[in-house]
């Protein structure tokens, strides 16, 4: 089975990633510049950066021919070199390396630099869900090389993405709501959302996209033995016995289920994961319990960025802020009762 995901092979992102050294495993684009998200218009859409994530076999090789080609785009950090370049991607954060506010064919756009073998341990594990997360939501797939295993990755990733929501979800749920979960996921504990983001950001990119979350998981909702799926009425019903309970949370990712096991787990106990997932299925605050530890990875993942241009980041998180502002403007005033 191979990633259902959106193939764009036009003209404009053929021209930007031909500017780039062309060693690359996997290539997408993401975010509010590729994707229309609800209340932004086409003019604003086109305005906004474009994110890219490169997944390269060999980040130092990379690195090396991407400084002769795109010297300017590194922060101060060029002048210590490809080999700490990679260094740093690879022994710090998320494994992602960020270059940001980089001027390409008249857009502004931002690329990460991800080597394909910590690619796959995200994807299979969630150690980070930086760019797993990102993979969760619609992107446009501009290189897929034939690495079986990082096919196969991409796929679990969109499997485990539904696990995790069916835990957090009612019996009975709507595909917005499951897609609003999934989108939601790498968001959660992620301190933007709380200052410099949207706060409908989540809302937001499903509302406008639904079609797009529609091909990448309905043949998984399909296929899947913990819930029936309805797509003509746009529901569903999820499979909350303890016993289907527990074979989802024996299949999520490994992250996730240490998250949850030292969030149950008293100190010096040391079960058996399996012994505490059992417990964990049969609580009424099962689906609790995994959204904590979906935030503890959240967490981690938000910090995770070097690009180190101080007046880049200043200017990125102004226009995030301006965003922010604007989302508040837009939602009506509500009255509260007592």
């Amino acid at each position: 089975m191979t990633l259902p995901a959106l193939h764009n092979t036009g003209v404009f992102y053929r021209r930007i990633l031909s500017q780039f050294p062309q060693d690359i495993s996997l290539a997408f684009a993401y975010g509010s510049g590729v994707f229309k998200q609800h209340g932004t218009s086409q003019g604003q859409m086109e305005k906004n950066m474009l994110d890219f994530v490169f997944a390269v076999d060999d980040p130092v090789t990379w690195h090396t021919m991407n400084l002769l080609q795109n010297r300017k785009h590194y922060s101060i950090l060029k002048l210590m070199g490809p080999t700490k370049i990679s260094s740093i991607q690879m022994n710090y954060g998320a494994s992602v390396y960020y270059n940001t506010l980089v001027p390409v064919d008249g857009r502004v756009i931002k690329y990460g630099v991800i080597s394909t073998d910590s690619l796959i341990d995200d994807l299979m594990h969630w150690k980070s869900m930086y760019v797993a997360g990102r993979l969760h939501k619609p992107v446009k797939m501009l290189v897929q090389s034939e690495n079986g295993k990082l096919r196969a990755a991409l796929v679990a990733n969109l499997k485990s993405a539904v696990t995790a929501s069916f835990l957090m979800l009612p019996e009975s749920c709507t595909e917005d709501d499951l897609f609003q979960q999934i989108a939601g996921l790498s968001y959660a504990g992620d301190f933007r959302m709380v200052f410099g983001e949207d706060k409908s950001k989540v809302a937001n990119i499903v509302k406008d996209n639904i079609q797009y979350f529609r091909i990448l998981y309905s043949n998984i909702l399909r296929d899947c033995p913990q819930v029936v799926y309805k797509p003509q009425q746009g529901k569903l019903e999820v499979d909350k016995s303890p016993e289907g309970q527990f074979i989802q949370l024996m299949a999520l990712p490994r992250t996730l289920q240490q998250r949850i096991t030292k969030l149950v787990d008293p100190p010096g106990k040391n079960r058996d994961v399996e012994e505490i997932l059992l417990q964990v299925a049969q609580d009424p605050d099962c689906g609790a319990v995994v959204q904590q530890g979906s935030v503890k990875i959240g967490k981690h993942s938000s910090r995770v960025s070097f690009s180190l241009g101080l007046w880049k980041t200043v200017s990125y998180s102004s226009k995030k802020l301006k965003k922010m502002w604007r989302g508040w403007r837009r939602k009506p005033s509500v009255s509260h009762m007592s």
